[in-house]
């Protein structure tokens, strides 16, 4: 079984955090069985972005990092905190044993800010939300980070992405990781997703 390690700061996006736990949580049913999802706070009471109270199966402090295989933090708003537990040490050391051992991070819209600041994106392809009216590529640059515009960006075993519509891409970007694309391919079509592609709305 891997182990993904959900990380979730106080002003999370729920629906950022929610893709995870669905396309992991249908390959543990549906798919190949070899994911499961914990999901990690500093605190016992987490509230996402719009008031949605979460309480984390884990405290970060009683986790054994050794245990887990992939590591997926999603985005969140200033305006609800989300940078303050992000930016933190806690968070940012946790970051840079998965980034140490290559082991892959998926992180959705501004939380590569968390990668950066942690320092594990120095000198690596990147991205963030990158709507035209966003300070935050520039703030990525500001880490030394080779900013990209591109919709989603991988380099070696790190996912950034560049708003919160890239989510579920990320997710089955992360399953594919851990698993295989024949795999993912299943488990995207168990959830109607290529029918989507197939027949868009017109």
């Amino acid at each position: 079984m891997k182990k993904i390690l959900l990380l979730l700061a106080n002003g999370f996006e729920a629906y950022e955090a929610s893709v995870f736990t669905d396309v992991l949580g249908w390959n543990q049913l549906e798919g190949d069985g070899t994911t499961e999802v914990i999901t990690a706070g500093i605190r016992p009471y987490l509230q996402a972005t719009w008031n949605f109270n979460v309480t984390p199966e884990k405290l970060v402090q009683d986790l054994n990092l050794e245990e887990f295989d992939a590591l997926a933090i999603p985005g969140g708003f200033e305006e609800a905190g989300f940078y303050e537990e992000a930016f933190g040490e806690i968070f940012s050391k946790i970051i840079r044993h998965f980034n140490q051992y290559k082991k892959p991070i998926a992180s959705i819209c501004v939380a590569s800010l968390a990668l950066a600041h942690s320092g594990v994106l120095y000198g690596r392809k990147a991205t963030t939300y990158s709507h035209p009216t966003s300070i935050r590529m520039a703030q990525l640059a500001s880490y030394g980070v080779h900013v990209s515009t591109e919709r989603i960006v991988v380099d070696e075993h790190i996912i950034t992405s560049s708003n919160p519509g890239t989510a579920i891409d990320v997710a089955f970007l992360l399953l594919e990781m851990l698993t295989s694309k024949e795999n993912t391919e299943k488990v995207r079509d168990l959830m109607g997703f290529n029918i989507c592609q197939q027949n868009p709305v017109k």
